[in-house]
């Protein structure tokens, strides 16, 4: 009989991975001790963070690499060159030495760091990311290739829970503590956790009937887990908990995330009880996935989309650019967003328990937007045959009002406007890479998306430095750099919003070029 795969065991891993991976969207909660104790003015911190978001999106290497590492994949999920548990290892060394060295830079263990040597220790904990990214996202959507956007939607909806993940990890040990404990946490917890789950990232090429069903309980499982989480902000923003009551709530977070377990388990067993009723072996995907180098487009339209480029040759399309443009309108407006939101927050005179429930409550917000975004696609892709870009754009567009929103400066519209614009940047983490694998095909789907990725830290930068930066630093008092009222953004989120909307008409022009694709590859896949 044929060894039950356990593409399941490795979905599991992953999330657990995932979890813990995304402190990039804490920066917020360090970025003020990292400020004074470093003596930094608001530009210079924003050109600190933007190395952040470079490390975080500059991930050709992991993609190489996950490449050279899966190309030949055994029965047993394993690539004969290691396999994708490798680039988890190599973003684990950067994490770890990261954050340590920032940590340390902070509390004052090494001397203080010119800037670009601490450019250079934001970048390694940045370009961890990618390595932990490419190995859960690529591997789900390969294990899950009939349901690539529910799959790489709920991976990357469990990195953006992780920084409420990671908040509550730093309320349980530390209560409201120093945020310099926050780093030195970044550098121990989720170097322990995901050292201890990597092994078990694995790629399965096989097609099972019942993918949908457990994937729907996974994705049951990570809104169960999001809406205790916003629960637990909301208390905590509301009447606060006691450090008891912090520890325990962190507790229970660990409690969920084991669930997975449960489905993985079942899959399992309902796996083995279908071998054991059949007389053949279990079908490999490269019988029933699109051929990678077959052509689908005998009309002529392989002009618009090639199937499993290379990225010189992907580079070379238009559909590339138009994706790349989009990412830096709307990934860029995001960055820049996150990177400045707690200077906002104090702009408007926000309590520091606000500041921490605003940097939580956006994770909420990226997280329903990246599951929502790969769910709501696969499903309207499967029955009404959408196009997956119409989401992009129309997505891009609730981001515009967002940044619209944040610019009025009423009462309470930094909360509304970080539900729209989280929510939108979310969604296109999950888009982006899902449209990239089905438009260039999966083989080097991790090194495409993440060059397509560079452009939110390209966008981040003209946005926080060139835009958001030089506007505060213009109205700001002279004497401590600081700001305070609804001028101090105001234009900056104007000029955003404005961007935001030129990239939903980017995604537009891309929804029209490949329309007929999704048509077909619909048809396609309705032949299994």
């Amino acid at each position: 009989m044929e060894r039950v795969n356990t593409k399941w065991v490795a979905a599991a891993a992953s999330i657990w991975i995932q979890s813990f991976s995304g402190a990039t969207y804490t920066f917020a909660i360090y970025s003020s001790i990292l400020k004074s104790s470093q003596s930094y003015d608001q530009s210079t911190l924003d050109f600190v963070s933007v190395f952040k978001d470079i490390g975080g999106t500059l991930g050709i290497f992991s993609g190489l690499l996950y490449t050279a590492m899966t190309s030949t994949p055994t029965t047993q999920g394993r690539g004969c060159r290691g396999g994708p548990w490798v680039v988890v290892f190599v973003g684990l060394v950067q994490w770890f030495l990261g954050f340590f060295f920032m940590w340390a830079s902070v509390v004052g263990l090494i001397p203080k760091p010119p800037v670009a040597v601490m450019c250079l220790f934001v970048f390694l904990s940045g370009h961890s990311l990618p390595f932990f990214n490419t190995a859960s996202v690529v591997t789900a959507a390969r294990n899950f290739s009939d349901y690539g956007g529910t799959a790489v939607g709920i991976m990357q909806g469990f990195l953006g829970l992780s920084g409420a993940i990671l908040i509550q990890l730093y309320h349980a040990v530390s209560g409201e503590g120093n945020p310099a404990t926050f780093i030195l946490l970044l550098a121990i917890v989720p170097t322990l956790v995901i050292f201890l789950t990597m092994p078990f990232v694995r790629v399965y090429e096989t097609v099972r009937t019942s993918d949908k069903k457990h994937l729907d309980g996974l994705s049951i499982i990570s809104l169960i887990i999001a809406a205790y989480l916003m629960f637990i902000i909301t208390v905590q923003n509301v009447v606060g908990l006691t450090r008891s009551m912090q520890i325990l709530s962190f507790v229970l977070v660990i409690l969920l995330l084991a669930s997975p377990l449960l489905v993985a388990v079942r899959a399992l067993r309902e796996e083995k009880q279908t071998l054991m009723a059949m007389d053949h072996p279990v079908l490999d995907t490269s019988v029933l996935l699109i051929s990678p180098s077959s052509n689908i487009f005998p009309d002529g339209e392989d002009n618009v989309v090639r199937e499993d480029s290379n990225i010189l040759e992907a580079m070379s399309t238009i559909n590339f650019w138009l994706l790349f443009l989009a990412m830096l309108c709307g990934m860029g407006s995001g960055f820049a967003t996150i990177n400045n939101i707690r200077q906002i927050g104090e702009s408007l005179r926000y309590s520091t328990v606000q500041l921490n429930s605003l940097v939580s409550l956006w994770s909420i917000w990226n997280f329903l937007g990246r599951f929502g975004a790969g769910y709501i696609s696969d499903t309207f892709l499967h029955k009404h045959s959408w196009p997956r870009p119409v989401f992009m754009a129309l997505t891009l567009g609730v981001m515009a009002v967002g940044h619209v929103v944040v610019a009025s400066g009423l009462q309470g519209s930094l909360y509304v406007g970080s539900v729209l614009i989280g929510m939108a940047y979310g969604s296109q983490w999950s888009l982006m890479p899902t449209i990239t694998s089905e438009i260039f095909g999966i083989r080097h789907m991790g090194t495409i998306y993440f060059t397509i990725s560079i452009a939110g830290p390209v966008g981040s930068y003209l946005l926080s430095v060139k835009v958001i930066g030089y506007f505060y630093d213009k109205v700001a008092s002279e004497v401590d750099n600081s700001c305070f009222g609804s001028q101090c953004f105001r234009t900056s989120f104007v000029i955003m919003a404005c961007v935001a909307l030129f990239g939903s008409l980017v995604a537009f022009v891309l929804l029209f070029r490949t329309k007929k694709f999704y048509k077909k590859l619909v048809a396609k896949r309705s032949l299994k």
